[in-house]
């Protein structure tokens, strides 16, 4: 038995000089070393043999299996190594080609017109303040002039979180933290860009849109400089020709308070279908902050007073590119994107 297992060993090193692929070199370790390889077989039959062999043969067996495993993970480096030498040489990289180009990315429109919208306000004094999305009913309606039992509140169709804790239905809180925050210095001047919510959907209402609301307070701040500052703004955003009106109007956080208009920019105010053949177009909301709101924020107002307006930024978009569907801003389809 101890000269078929040197055969068998001389016999299995032969068959592995001469394999050439990973596939044969797992046959020859199946056949030899297997649980029904030759090897195998040789200690199964160690049973018949005397007590004075077993050791010999024991021995024997298991230095050649050794021996045999050794070679074979000798064998199966020098097989990857020279298939990786192949693969190098067959898949080479040809540095010579030209390679791909990555397609253009573009600024979504609701960016661009809300960075348009910073530059302006920025450029006219104003700083750029934020606050947090989910609010307290408190900032978000109590602090406004809406308490709880104010009827405007059906206006805005909320997304409650708690009873006292809800998604904020405008950035007017921002407002009412920052003049907390600053009390009682002055002048305070902000806009407040961020996203709001709703409860809409339609082709002119998202659940999820974006404000800008902007506030000034000082000592004698008038109705005047709304005025001024709202027309400097609408006609660098719409261009010099745009016609600008104000209608009076209600608004729970602002006394006076006036609607603003400008001239369509679809028929340049001749009437369309756009603005119901009126020739105008409602753009924001603006007033006079209410004195309840300046004192509720610590303010007294006998000494100081204010300005507080608010606009969509997706209606501006609509408007300044022509858009008719509201969604087409949140579909992510790139034949709508790739236009801007």
């Amino acid at each position: 038995m101890l000269e078929a297992i040197s055969e068998l060993k001389e016999r299995a090193i032969a068959e592995l000089s001469q394999i050439k692929d990973l596939e044969k070199l797992e046959a020859i370790r199946v056949k030899y070393l297997g649980k029904k390889g030759e090897l195998t077989q040789i200690l199964r039959g160690m049973g018949k043999l005397s007590p004075e062999e077993r050791p010999r043969v024991g021995q024997a067996a298991n230095r050649a299996r050794e021996e045999l495993e050794a070679a074979l993970q000798v064998a199966r480096r020098h097989l990857l190594e020279a298939e990786k030498e192949r693969r190098l040489k067959e898949e080479s990289l040809d540095v010579t080609l030209p390679g791909r180009p990555l397609p253009r990315g573009y600024r979504h429109p609701l960016s661009r017109v809300l960075a348009e919208l910073k530059d302006i306000f920025v450029g006219l004094g104003f700083a750029v303040a934020e606050g947090p999305e989910v609010e307290t009913d408190y900032y978000n309606f109590t602090a406004l002039n809406l308490p709880p039992e104010h009827p405007a509140r059906d206006m805005q169709d909320s997304f409650y979180i708690t009873p006292n804790v809800l998604l904020r239905t405008h950035t007017s809180p921002v407002q009412v933290r920052v003049m907390e925050a600053m009390r009682p210095h002055l002048p305070i001047r902000i806009i407040a860009p961020g996203k709001v919510y709703r409860r809409d959907d339609d082709a002119t209402h998202s659940p999820m849109f974006h404000q800008v609301e902007g506030l000034l307070v000082d000592r004698r701040v008038t109705f005047g400089d709304l005025k001024g500052i709202l027309m400097a703004f609408l006609r660098q955003f719409f261009g010099s020709g745009v016609g600008v009106r104000f209608r009076p109007s209600y608004f729970p956080f602002t006394e006076p308070s006036a609607e603003v208009d400008i001239s369509c920019v679809m028929c340049r105010g001749r009437g369309c279908r756009v603005c119901k053949q009126s020739g105008w177009l409602e753009i924001l909301g603006s007033g006079m902050v209410h004195p309840a709101v300046l004192e509720m924020a610590g303010y007294d107002p006998e000494e100081v007073s204010g300005f507080a307006f608010g606009l969509g930024v997706e209606r501006l978009a609509m408007l300044k590119y022509g858009i008719d569907d509201l969604r087409l801003f949140f579909e992510n389809d790139l034949r709508f994107l790739s236009q801007f």
